[in-house]
């Protein structure tokens, strides 16, 4: 059974199917995260997040063998340059832009990595003293993973919030509430994903 990120890590590149398996899922909800960011970004409901985290999930199976990494921060950040790829991919075709932008795909790629950031520190926003075990980790892996724990209506709101950094009159219009039930639903949400951080093991 696996479970260690580096121990997955080791043994996808010694071949291992199931391990390179096992290994992204384990990124599953951050790229979901990430991805719902950029595309409310640029392309709102046009594109679905699961769909674009698939498709780079297949691109990184089909390429797994170029990584030349061997850390957990070092393959975060090339499946998220991948992404970055398919995402530059859906906004020249949904927006009509020709052919391949090398400098639109690095500043995705920089832009995914500011969001990345941005998870991060709201990380230590909801839990101030992070354990050990978080400390090790990738911070917006953890902090992804526990919002997927979330209600969705929570979930909905504090990315809305948080990530897409949106007013609460946009919150409340997206969500087709009241400004102030919002706010109160904001409040909720983050006191629940305060929580389940502190369960963190």
């Amino acid at each position: 059974m696996f479970s260690q990120s580096a121990d997955l890590l080791s043994q996808a590149q010694q071949g291992s199917e199931t391990a390179q398996g096992a290994l992204l899922e384990k990124y599953r909800t951050y790229l979901q995260l990430l991805s719902r960011v950029e595309i409310g970004r640029r392309l709102q409901t046009k594109v679905d997040a699961s769909d674009v985290v698939q498709e780079t999930f297949l691109e990184a199976h089909r390429n797994f063998g170029k990584f030349r990494g061997g850390s957990e921060a070092e393959f975060v950040a090339w499946l998220r340059a991948i992404l970055a790829g398919r995402i530059a991919n859906l906004v020249r075709h949904y927006l009509g832009t020709q052919g391949r932008d090398l400098r639109r795909e690095q500043g995705l790629n920089i832009e995914l990595d500011q969001s990345s950031q941005l998870i991060d520190r709201g990380l230590f926003a909801i839990q101030s003293t992070p354990s050990q075990h978080v400390a090790q980790r990738e911070q917006g892996v953890i902090l992804a993973e526990a919002l997927s724990k979330l209600p969705r209506d929570y979930r909905e709101v504090v990315v809305l919030r948080n990530f897409e950094e949106l007013a609460f009159p946009e919150v409340a219009r997206r969500m087709e509430r009241s400004e102030d039930s919002v706010q109160k639903l904001w409040v909720r949400a983050l006191a629940s994903l305060r929580q389940i951080m502190r369960e963190v093991p």
